[in-house]
């Protein structure tokens, strides 16, 4: 473990072994969503509905601590791992001078994964059989840590991935995101992945620049197996903000795969309304060469729409 990352979770484990929390509060937010979807080639039309809560809860304790507690109920989430509604669960504390330490139970991200949704919006999940891109390993009991600040505007993260049964090594990974220049975010992380069979290193590299009413935005995703076909996932983004409430984008996205010779391609087109906690969306994509193979059966379309709540 390096020195730096030593000494702030030293200084985080002093400070809570003689602090106790003395005043806090919580709160709880919700969201939900209706909508409709067809997809062409596939499942044809369905309707969907969302839901979630996240309870939360926060305080300081007596040595200046802040101290913070989530937990998601999102409904039929998880029921694969007979946990029911039950969802991410996470504690966090930290300062200003030492940074924060977030210890996910369940749903952890490590500090790459949370930079690998694609430029589009990981617009490939939308129902095609596209696998899903491949990412440095974190999960349960993992945990993400923010180092306190070295310049203005830099985050500096690293993130930690115990062992187990099948991991005989634990996982490491590491970011930083530099928003040092107006309209400019620029990111970049990697990580490892130790599982037996699957052992990978996994890179981002991300940006976004923002002018008037115009953002583009691309990233990148490798991830190199030491022993298989690597994966390579491209995107681009171009939104447009009509106004407060109107906005439109077009993202496209490439998942290679060494080993094939086609590409799996999506593109999709968005129109977006928000009125205070309502969201309004249509979606049109379009997928080719699904499961990298060529030809009509790998060729999928999907328009839908759907209104979201937030409260």
């Amino acid at each position: 473990m390096n020195t730096f990352k030593k000494l702030g979770l030293t200084a985080l484990a002093g400070s809570l072994a003689v602090s106790s929390a003395v005043a806090g509060e919580m709160s709880v937010a919700g969201s939900a969503s209706i909508g409709v979807k067809n997809t062409s080639n596939a499942t044809g039309k369905s309707w969907t509905m969302g839901n979630q809560l996240t309870f939360s809860g926060s305080g300081e304790t007596d040595g200046g601590l802040n101290v913070s507690l989530s937990f998601v109920i999102d409904q039929g989430d998880d029921t694969a791992i007979g946990s029911g509604p039950f969802d991410s669960h996470s504690v966090s504390v930290g300062s200003d001078s030492m940074g924060t330490l977030v210890f996910s139970g369940e749903g952890g991200s490590s500090a790459q994964s949370a930079l690998d949704t694609t430029a589009a919006g990981d617009i490939w999940d939308n129902g095609f059989g596209i696998a899903s891109p491949k990412a440095s390993e974190a999960g349960n009991n993992s945990m993400l840590y923010t180092l306190p600040s070295l310049m203005d505007d830099l985050t500096v993260k690293a993130s930690y991935s115990p062992s187990g049964a099948e991991k005989p090594d634990s996982a490491k990974s590491y970011s930083a995101t530099y928003t040092g220049v107006e309209g400019l975010s620029v990111s970049y992380g990697t990580g490892e992945s130790n599982t037996k069979g699957s052992e990978a290193d996994t890179t981002t590299i991300k940006g976004s620049y923002a002018i008037g009413s115009i953002t583009v935005a691309a990233s990148q995703t490798e991830h190199d197996l030491s022993s298989g076909n690597d994966d390579t996932v491209s995107s681009y983004n171009l939104a447009y903000t009509v106004s407060d409430d109107l906005s439109i984008s077009y993202g496209t996205e490439t998942h290679e795969t060494a080993g094939s010779t086609t590409d799996e391609e999506v593109d999709a087109f968005t129109v977006s309304y928000t009125s205070g906690g309502m969201t309004i969306s249509a979606a049109s994509i379009e997928a080719t060469g699904v499961g990298h193979t060529a030809g009509s059966t790998a060729e999928h379309e999907r328009w839908k729409l759907s209104a979201s709540f937030a409260f």
